[in-house]
């Protein structure tokens, strides 16, 4: 009941990739653009700086502002305070390379080419034929620059300017995991003192974060440093980082979320997790201190979101809520509201149309999948942002197990590709002390749900969100509800077609 991944379900995914490959790249609804596109610019004084901060696994329960009491993250509320706080976003996969590649393209992961984790050995990485944000906003005259994680291939797709120093964990010039050291080393390209591009310009700065993602579980000799007998630190460490004021927390002072099972390890491991979110906020603060003094803030577009949700069994590399419903906030150059919660419906797919709508790109050819949200951001009572869709394929290589789905306000459905394999789990999540926990106690109850209902998921499951927030109670085989399983199956194997999803052709073998 506790396997981790099967042979089957590794030889399985193995033959589904390779004949994804053997597909031509034009087949994935991604057309081979010229190089020719026409760009309508703004002046250059008009447009607006953008400054796109990517935190690494943090769920929206783990934010001040979206309402949790005892996190303290008073850079990241008073970012939502001069802003808009958005509160129905949503990743469309849940694993952190596939969804970097659909924020920095606008196509779902199945288009893009990036199925899991990157991995250039085996080109698990985008086709060399799509046109990523950064490229469409240097052509469009924007200076451009990228710190921390990037985790997207290959590099002349999603080429930058300018990658500052103090990038992710394995980047040789890494200082760490140091939001704050991250913030620092992006102070001349604020300021304009980069002597590459003249003064005039706008600029597009991509700040990804380590934090809160954990600690790496293994070691360079390939042997565990986490062995699931300890809660994993989340980069923490003895004497903290330069300039990072110190925020403990204590085991019982945590909120513990209904996906999880309040344990004494789990309760541990979201102590350091809320440690690792308060780093992360204070370089959100110095970033934000450092525009400011360069007299660009008001001028600058922020958007804060997160690659996917919480480290923990249950929420990352899964499509429920937790997995997929994360914190979003955009602080307008001039905003007219202050403090506004927006309840539209939008996805990470649709983040590259809006900022090229913000720096009055027309993109011509280039495809995109997703829409711009900038006409709507400080908009009441809107329509026509009702739904998303989301399409995840795999994390690591390991763990293949394809979802599809259709997320509306009231209702549910996700479709288990790959529903005859147990669901397999991370690395870092197997090995985590939470889940480690339950394994040495032999319990079979995980937050509101059992180990076995997690492990092993049924080819459909239907939610009534409305009355089921914590997705709990399957519809799915609900006579009462086949009318709602039959209308949403349609509509996401229509987005399936419509998208040209190599996994749309599993519909016709069950």
């Amino acid at each position: 009941m506790y396997t981790n991944y099967t042979f089957s379900g590794i030889l399985i995914g193995c033959l589904i990739g390779i004949c994804a490959w053997l597909v031509p790249q034009g087949e994935y609804g991604v057309t081979h653009p010229s190089r020719t596109e026409t760009f309508r610019r703004f002046s250059a004084d008009s447009r607006p700086n953008i400054v796109l901060i990517v935190a690494d696994d943090h769920g929206r329960e783990a934010v001040g502002c979206y309402g949790n009491t005892a996190i303290r993250t008073p850079n990241i509320d008073k970012l939502a305070a001069d802003g808009t706080r958005f509160s129905n976003a949503f990743c469309t996969t849940a694993s952190c390379s596939p969804s970097r590649s659909v924020l920095l393209t606008g196509l779902h992961n199945h288009a893009n080419g990036m199925y899991g984790l990157e991995h250039q050995v085996h080109h698990f990485s985008s086709f060399d034929t799509v046109r990523s944000l950064p490229v469409l906003l240097e052509q469009a005259g924007y200076r451009t620059a990228r710190i921390g994680k990037f985790h997207v291939a290959p590099e002349r797709t999603y080429h930058f300017q300018q990658v500052l120093k103090g990038g992710g964990v394995n980047d040789p010039a890494s200082i760490g995991r140091s939001p704050v050291e991250m913030a620092r080393f992006c102070y001349d390209f604020i300021h304009e003192k980069s002597g590459q591009r003249s003064d005039a310009q706008p600029f597009f700065l991509y700040f990804a974060t380590d934090d809160p993602h954990r600690s790496n579980t293994v070691g360079p000799d390939g042997k565990p440093i986490f062995d699931g007998s300890k809660p994993n630190v989340f980069g923490n460490k003895p004497g903290g980082y330069p300039q990072v004021g110190d925020h403990f927390y204590q085991p019982r002072e945590v909120k513990v979320p209904p996906y999880l099972q309040d344990t004494k390890a789990c309760r541990a491991e979201l102590a350091q997790y809320y440690e690792s979110v308060s780093r992360l906020d204070q370089g959100v603060g110095r970033l934000v201190e450092y525009l400011k003094d360069a007299g660009q803030y008001d001028n600058t577009l922020i958007i804060y979101l997160s690659d996917n949700g919480a480290p923990f069994p249950g929420s990352k590399t899964t499509l429920y809520e937790p997995g997929m419903k994360l914190p979003c906030i955009v602080k307008l150059p001039k905003p007219q509201k202050r403090g506004f919660i927006q309840d539209a419906m939008i996805s990470w797919l649709d983040v590259t149309p809006t900022l090229l709508d913000f720096a009055g790109v027309s993109a011509g050819n280039v495809p995109r999948q997703g829409r711009s949200f900038k006409a709507i951001i400080e908009q009441e009572n809107i329509t026509g942002w009702d739904e998303v869709y989301a399409s995840h394929s795999l994390h690591e290589v390991t763990m293949y197990y394809p979802m599809r789905v259709l997320r509306e306000r009231r209702y549910k459905l996700i479709y288990n590709i790959a529903h005859a394999l147990p669901y397999p789990m991370a690395l870092d999540l197997y090995n985590s002390f939470t889940w480690q926990d339950i394994l040495r106690t032999k319990q079979n109850v995980y937050g509101k749900r059992t180990v076995t209902a997690f492990l092993h998921r049924p080819r459909f499951e239907l939610y009534d969100l409305q009355a089921d927030p914590d997705e709990v109670h399957n519809l799915a085989t609900n006579l009462k509800y086949q009318a709602t399983l039959k209308r949403m199956q349609e509509k996401l194997k229509r987005f399936q077609q419509q998208t040209r999803d190599p996994w749309v052709s599993k519909w016709d073998f069950e």
